[in-house]
């Protein structure tokens, strides 16, 4: 799926001079029934699991995958990757971080990419009309009367169905004529390690899920984030285990989607608050992913009211030179699972 990021040249000053994201907003209309974008997340519990099988966050009672799944494996003690400075240069060394999300509205909506949990059989499910069928996961998709959808041109509704520990998650959702309808769509077993097939999008360019890779403030609260997180960069080439889609042909020294890289163990974190230590030390310990096309260097996260916003900004301080790229080939034990060794 090619997702394409047009910026207006004074809208993406206005975006760097607000340290907000570039993306446009879609003029996409939903009824008045409908909550287009929610200004929080909803509440949700993270707590440690004993069962080794199940990974150390749950949502609602669900696993966000096993334990020994990509997104909930250690990478600090992988080798650098040989493309690493190649990939961080085409990103921007010296380009900064930003933290896309935090509490608030920015240009007329929440900031960052909210989720939604519901039990299944209490809400309507919906067989959406995709644009890209061929890659899609046909449903149908349970969706609340009033789900929260991002505000960005992505338009992404994910849900967490707690009846069956199900992630379904939607590309550019739309809501016309009692019909719900997305660029595509793709349903994630939270029990299982299974990857989408190869070359199929999901609702994210990678063809990976989203919510496993957001930031989340409870997390935060918790005192530690046990998971990779995913970012954006503009230009993107090919892909790598685990991504599944590309958004343009492999070449070299462009980064391709699915590439992890994790900040140098040797960072100083400690003149940062608690709260952003916390969230720096799971960019040593489990890094970043590349998951999207989008502003360089955006790191993922839900809408919630308890960010401090100031606080955020705080990381806009790191740049790609305090990043390198790592070789996950060798943690991969099937290249269509998401099973790490």
């Amino acid at each position: 799926m090619n997702k394409t990021y047009l910026f207006g040249f004074i809208f993406l000053l206005a975006s760097i001079a607000c340290g907000q994201s570039a993306t446009p907003l879609s003029t996409t209309e939903l009824p008045a029934s409908i909550t287009n974008e929610s200004p929080t997340a909803p509440a949700v519990t993270e707590q440690s699991v004993p069962d080794e099988t199940t990974s150390n966050t749950l949502i609602a009672n669900c696993s966000i995958f096993p334990a020994d799944n990509f997104w909930n494996t250690s990478i600090d003690s992988l080798p650098v990757d040989s493309n690493s400075d190649a990939w961080i240069q085409s990103i921007g060394l010296d380009e900064s971080f930003h933290m896309d999300f935090g509490s608030g509205e920015w240009d007329g909506g929440p900031i960052g990419i909210p989720f939604n949990v519901v039990a299944g059989s209490t809400v309507p499910k919906y067989e959406a009309d995709f644009y890209y069928p061929d890659e899609s996961d046909p449903g149908p998709y349970p969706i609340a009367e009033s789900p929260n959808r991002e505000w960005g041109s992505d338009h992404h509704i994910l849900t967490i169905d707690t009846d069956t520990c199900t992630l379904y998650e939607i590309y550019d959702a739309s809501f016309e004529n009692g019909q719900w309808n997305g660029g595509s769509g793709a349903i994630w077993d939270l029990n299982s390690n299974a990857l989408r097939p190869a070359d199929w999008t999901s609702a994210d360019a990678a063809g990976l899920p989203i919510l496993p890779g957001l930031v989340r403030y409870d997390e935060i609260a918790a005192g530690e984030i046990t998971h990779a997180l995913r970012f954006t960069a503009e230009d993107t080439a090919g892909y790598i285990w685990p991504a599944r889609h590309q958004t343009s042909d492999p070449q070299n020294g462009i980064p391709p989607m699915g590439a992890r890289f994790r900040l140098k163990a040797r960072y100083d974190t400690s003149s940062f608050p608690p709260e952003m230590q916390i969230l720096l030390q799971a960019m040593k310990t489990y890094g970043i992913v590349l998951a999207d096309n989008g502003s360089n260097w955006y790191v993922s996260g839900a809408p919630d009211e308890r960010w401090d916003n100031d606080m955020l900004h705080l990381l806009d301080m790191l740049t790609g030179d305090d990043f390198e790229a790592v070789d996950t080939s060798v943690m991969r034990v099937d290249v269509d699972s998401a099973t790490t060794k």
